[in-house]
């Protein structure tokens, strides 16, 4: 606290003004200061909020990230299921084709052996007349010779 010398009016006039004017530049600094102040915090609650906004926006797109993750991971598992589904299916067609056509093979394997004996046969009964003729022939030979 400042001390003032008197004088006869009271307190000495220009160390009192030198006071107030010493407080006076002190209060417009003080102003100046707080309204430095103030627009500095109106400055950073708005990059605050600008950084709210931003941390709202990321987490809104890791939601939707995780969201389509998750939704292609599901469409991923549904899409391998109905390949190996499928798979089987073909599998199995082949499998029943394959079956077939061995039983068709083997069908026609028993026909062409049965056509075997059959033309076997055939030919036994045609060497066997062949041979019956042959045998005639001998005794008509011979019996011609005799005469």
């Amino acid at each position: 606290m400042n001390k003032f010398d008197r004088s006869i009016n009271g307190y000495n006039i220009h160390q009192v003004n030198a006071f107030v004017d010493d407080c006076v530049v002190k209060v417009d600094d003080m102003i100046t200061k707080l309204k430095e102040k103030d627009l500095e915090i109106d400055r950073l609650n708005r990059e605050l909020d600008h950084y709210k906004h931003m941390d709202e926006t990321l987490n809104r797109a890791v939601v939707m990230a995780e969201e389509a993750s998750t939704k292609y991971k599901e469409s991923s598992l549904n899409e391998s299921d109905l390949i190996i589904t499928e798979a089987k299916k073909n599998a199995n067609r082949i499998i029943n084709d394959a079956l077939l056509k061995a039983e068709s093979i083997e069908e026609e394997s028993q026909r062409l052996r049965r056509n075997i004996v059959t033309y076997k046969r055939r030919i036994r009964s045609l060497i066997e007349e062949q041979m019956n003729i042959i045998d005639d022939l001998d005794k008509v030979d011979l019996n011609d010779t005799n005469k």
